[in-house]
């Protein structure tokens, strides 16, 4: 299992944008706003979630984990399956993820959480010199 640590939920934020949404003061344009690439990334890289759309109520959300930290490089800023994240966070000593909740359908999306995950191993040390 992975070491999740320095784990933030972002529940109330997303209680209060759909609040906003209920009320009227907010569109469904304005919540309903996922890029291409999200959609494409929920859709090859995303695992299913138990909860359906608050927004059309209709079909299952999709979680995508997003991964960013210096170590990982050309892979930073892409979308992850969690099986691939099992794989990282016993190669990398840490990175970030951030997973979003997306419904493929009416394209709302909300960031759910972000952790870090990782060996926890020290950096190695840097091959260059400070004259560099």
């Amino acid at each position: 299992m992975r070491n999740q640590r320095q784990i933030v939920d972002y529940a109330l934020q997303r209680r209060a944008v759909l609040a906003e949404f209920y009320s009227g003061r907010v569109s469904t344009l304005d919540v309903c706003d996922a890029t291409p690439y999200l959609l494409r990334a929920a859709k090859f890289h995303g695992s299913p979630s138990p909860a359906t759309c608050p927004v059309c109520r209709g079909d299952a959300l999709t979680e995508v984990a997003w991964v960013y930290g210096d170590e990982l490089r050309h892979a930073a800023g892409s979308a992850r399956a969690p099986e691939e994240l099992d794989r990282m966070a016993n190669h990398f000593s840490e990175f970030t993820v951030y997973v979003v909740e997306v419904c493929r359908s009416c394209g709302w999306n909300h960031l759910v959480k972000s952790y870090v995950l990782g060996t926890g191993a020290p950096h190695p040390p840097s091959r260059r010199t400070a004259g560099q």
